[in-house]
């Protein structure tokens, strides 16, 4: 059994750990004391989120996800009970959110040029991809909970990659309860997550990325004291067509790369695959649309747009009228889009 962090928030000290996966880093940042077994964390939190690329990674050739999606349609394939819970929140919030979030979209991600099979879109490929893709995923797709299996009806390719970093840092945090750390904050690339508050009382401080193409920059800060917080935009990853700047996240109702005036958004929520999820749903959304359904959900939500006169901002929670992102709380870590 590891040991646990039980002395007084005065005898904590600052610890990092971090490692490589799925291309990125995972980072935590935590404050325990001397009693805990660093090695034995580091080496289960790698575990962890190293679990979670190889079973949803659609880029490995032997992860369970591409199991699924080489199997033909109508045949039941046996999954992991970890990629089963992933499945069936993706689907949950697909439904929620009227299929702006929709992880059946992996052919048409190929096709665009942001998947493993091509570098740049493919015309044919993205006609081919139009017809077989789904919009309804809940129709494409069964999940039996039940005997831990799923079963596509149609020919498709589900994508996790707008929830599988959110699961990895769940899965972070279940982690580091586990070796009894209370405060600590968990990071895959621009997803966190905290575990209370720091040893000191504060809350933990997160920057939200000023959406900009090409550099780093501070927007504001949000404090994080027991939630999560996922941003999704479209200026760190895209490609360069002819002048057109095309986001990598698809819209499956278009067949195309989602084209709207958001330029990041940014949510909070208990679980960091929710916020996770739940960004991209409403990127894709767009402002009208996602903030209606935001308010509907009681969700706490900042937008970033594009407007002739720069960046716009509308917000829902502590983001709402009267907030103020951009103070500043200390040196936080850094949210961008996953």
């Amino acid at each position: 059994m590891p040991k646990t962090s039980s002395e007084p928030a005065t005898r904590c000290k600052r610890i990092t750990l971090h490692g490589p996966t799925m291309g990125t880093r995972w980072s935590t940042t935590l404050d325990a004391d001397d009693a805990l077994d660093l090695a034995a964390l580091q080496r289960d939190l790698a575990a962890a989120v190293e679990q979670v690329d190889a079973q949803m990674s659609p880029w490995k050739p032997h992860s369970d996800l591409t199991r699924l999606n080489r199997a033909p349609v109508g045949a039941w394939v046996d999954l992991p009970a970890e990629l089963m819970e992933a499945l069936d929140a993706a689907l949950d919030v697909h439904r929620l959110s009227a299929g702006a979030f929709n992880p059946c979209v992996g052919a048409l991600v190929d096709a665009w040029g942001f998947g493993a099979v091509r570098d740049a879109p493919d015309a044919e490929a993205i006609r081919a991809a139009r017809r077989s893709s789904p919009i309804h995923a809940l129709d494409a797709l069964t999940v039996d909970h039940q005997h831990g299996r799923a079963q596509k009806n149609a020919p498709l390719h589900v994508d996790l990659c707008g929830i599988a970093k959110g699961y990895a840092v769940d899965r972070m945090a279940e982690v580091l309860q586990r070796h009894g750390v209370r405060h600590a904050l968990a990071a895959l690339d621009g997803e966190l997550r905290a575990l209370g508050g720091q040893a000191s009382g504060a809350p933990w401080a997160v920057a939200i990325e000023r959406p900009e193409p090409g550099r780093r920059a501070v927007h504001g800060v949000v404090e994080l004291d027991g939630l999560a917080v996922a941003t999704s935009g479209d200026y760190r990853r895209y490609l360069d067509i002819g002048g057109t700047r095309l986001a990598h996240t698809i819209d499956a109702r278009r067949g195309a790369p989602v084209r709207n005036t958001v330029a990041s958004v940014t949510v909070l929520a208990r679980t960091c695959m929710q916020a996770d999820a739940w960004a991209t749903a409403l990127l894709v959304a767009g402002p009208a649309d996602g903030l209606a359904l935001a308010q509907r959900m009681r969700m706490e939500v900042l937008y970033l747009l594009h407007s002739a006169e720069g960046l716009t901002t509308l917000g829902l929670g502590r983001f709402g009228t009267g907030a103020d992102p951009s103070r500043a709380a200390g040196s936080p870590a850094n949210v961008g889009p996953g």
